[in-house]
């Protein structure tokens, strides 16, 4: 993470700039907040977007993350003006330790997060929305890569679709520009859910609900572990995995969840 655990034990006093965050029921609804600007990401708001990531994978009472959005646009992609020119502004953050990969970011999480998807996303949105566990979007919304229309090519996007989607699928995205319906996006797995613009919020939160009955140590642990596995080769997996099982035998939630089981009642996860 580019912040640590001592740095991000509370979120800022005075709020952010360019986000708007509520902690409801162990769920942290991160909100993308500059929506005259179509949520397009400067640096300010990546840093903030940084803290906030790292507040949700350093607390234990949270347990899930909703990426939501302002306005008419989830993301616009990246600033490329605020980008270029290097615009300064006073933060409402600590400077983070590197630069802000949202790709690497989302990763490093390691708790489900929702991306509720309420308007069209472009460019580096994807990196929100294919980084996302899971993506829950208005049957309204569209998803496009443009960038080759302006001379660019979205690499990391390219690297979080592969693990999505099959490689030709994944290059015509980026290749032709074209633009997704929800319908579209949600049949090469890009997006999970769709829901009546009407109906979003109500979706979003029942899938929250459903994903607060189980083990949140657990969950963490398994996430964990899918990241860890693209970097182990394939001798070592099942080692890596088995392991991970004994730890997870020890813990708390894990002993709890036993416990239910053997008594026929409802778990309660201590997180």
């Amino acid at each position: 993470m580019l912040y640590t655990a001592d740095q991000t034990t509370e979120l800022p006093a005075s709020g952010f700039r360019y986000l708007r965050t509520t902690l409801d029921d162990h769920v942290l609804t991160i909100t993308l907040n500059r929506p005259e600007k179509k949520n397009a990401l400067n640096p300010a708001m990546l840093n903030e977007l940084a803290f906030a990531l790292a507040y949700a994978h350093y607390t234990a009472s949270v347990w899930l993350v909703v990426l939501a959005a302002a306005g008419d646009t989830f993301c616009a992609g990246m600033d490329l003006k605020a980008l270029s020119s290097g615009e300064g502004e006073l933060g409402t953050v600590p400077e983070p330790a590197g630069p802000v990969r949202l790709g690497e970011l989302m990763a490093q999480l390691r708790k489900p997060c929702v991306a509720q998807v309420q308007g069209p996303v472009y460019a580096g949105g994807f990196l929100l929305v294919g980084g996302s566990t899971y993506v829950v979007a208005a049957e309204s919304a569209t998803f496009s890569l443009p960038e080759v229309k302006r001379g660019l090519f979205p690499f990391q996007v390219l690297a979080i679709l592969l693990e999505i989607m099959p490689a030709r699928t994944a290059l015509d995205l980026c290749l032709r520009a074209r633009t997704l319906t929800a319908t579209d996006a949600l049949a090469i797995g890009l997006v999970t859910e769709i829901a009546p613009p009407d109906d979003l919020n109500s979706a979003v939160s029942r899938l929250t609900n459903e994903l607060k009955q189980f083990s949140p140590t657990a969950t963490t642990f398994g996430l964990r572990a899918y990241q860890q596995l693209k970097s182990l080769p394939s001798s070592e997996q099942q080692a890596y995995l088995y392991d991970q099982f004994q730890q997870l035998q020890q813990t708390p939630d894990a002993k709890e969840g036993m416990a239910a089981f053997l008594e026929k009642r409802k778990p309660n996860w201590t997180s």
